[in-house]
């Protein structure tokens, strides 16, 4: 009996503290980044998984990118959630078809200036984590946002409503919604194939971050940018699947949400304004540019009537169309986090 009492014992032990190998976590992390031609990825998201978590977590990491993978739209979560890849960087708006709750976050002309964007995402960090999890089985992990995103194109534009009859490309379909209303045509294209896109006139203009557009060779194809948000700012999702956080020891999930809040997160959100003012100064040639050659496109002045105009369209369009595509309880959360920080109320 005595024998048989200490042999449940031990098992009671290894069943509550896990086998050595579980309790010693993943030995290597296989990693997406953003795109790699991008600050985002070069900048922060590289030398964090291959410099700081080796070192201060001592599990090896692989790194690859959106770019080198090749798998679009949300394939890449999906891929995540079924084991091929443990951690994913990619753009938000990018698997906002299977996840509407997501689109919430970032919808165009809601929060212009990057104080209250940072604001709006801690708000809305909690229903990020909860439906990536449900949709995807991932955890978040990190928000980082692109310079504002802003249009390129080749005509003239005096206001918004000269957008009416053009197509104008656009990452996720709040955007696409955006331009709809103003009479534009919105279209889906990766962000690679764009330059080719709008030298062949397949689009009219496209939306992307000043510097992203710039660093991805943009600005030789366009004549014109027109530097509003009208597509907020592209955030991207850092996110773990869910199988290999519960792998970690708490140890190591407390210290990596650490490290990247302090080594990836925070200085990101730091540049994101001086990349965007960057940008522009690189498209135009007007002033200074750390990043290479400038060109010349010309930069088309913002009116005090198009911002009111785009919080028009935000209001009585991106808004009622997103709340069409989500349940009441998602409409609430929203209302409670984002609605209190802008002023404004999903029905």
């Amino acid at each position: 009996m005595k024998t048989k009492f200490w042999i449940c014992l031990v098992l009671a032990g290894v069943l509550l503290s896990g086998s050595p190998a579980a309790a010693a976590g993943p030995s290597e992390l296989r990693v997406v980044g953003s795109w790699n031609s991008l600050t985002v990825f070069k900048n922060f998201e590289q030398p964090f998984w291959t410099e700081v978590v080796p070192k201060e977590l001592g599990i090896k990491t692989s790194l690859t990118s959106l770019g080198q993978v090749n798998l679009k739209g949300p394939a890449v979560l999906r891929a995540t959630s079924m084991g091929v890849y443990d951690v994913v960087h990619t753009v938000a708006d990018y698997v906002v078809d299977d996840s509407p709750a997501l689109a919430g976050l970032d919808l165009p002309a809601m929060a212009n200036d990057l104080e209250l964007a940072r604001k709006v995402v801690d708000a809305y960090a909690p229903v990020l984590d909860e439906y990536l999890a449900k949709d995807f089985k991932v955890k978040l992990l990190s928000v980082v946002p692109y310079p504002a995103q802003v249009l390129f194109i080749n005509e003239p534009i005096k206001s918004l409503g000269d957008l009416k009859g053009k197509k104008i490309r656009a990452s996720g379909w709040t955007t696409s919604e955006f331009v709809t209303a103003l009479g534009a045509t919105g279209v889906t294209l990766a962000f690679s194939e764009v330059p080719q896109a709008m030298q062949r006139g397949v689009v009219d203009g496209a939306v992307t971050g000043s510097l992203s557009g710039f660093s991805a060779g943009w600005g030789e194809v366009s004549k014109y940018v027109y530097p509003l948000p009208i597509g907020g700012w592209d955030y991207v999702i850092g996110t773990i699947g869910l199988e290999t956080w519960k792998s970690m020891t708490p140890d190591q999930q407390a210290k990596l949400q650490r490290l990247i809040k302090e080594k990836l997160e925070k200085p990101a959100w730091e540049v994101t304004a001086r990349e965007t003012k960057e940008g522009i100064a690189c498209l135009s040639g007007n002033g200074t540019c750390p990043h290479g050659k400038p060109t010349k496109v010309e930069v088309i002045p913002v009116t005090a009537g198009d911002e009111k105009a785009a919080r028009e369209v935000l209001v009585k369009n991106v808004l009622p169309a997103w709340s069409k595509k989500v349940d009441g309880a998602t409409v609430r959360k929203w209302n409670e986090s984002i609605g209190k920080l802008v002023g404004l109320e999903a029905k």
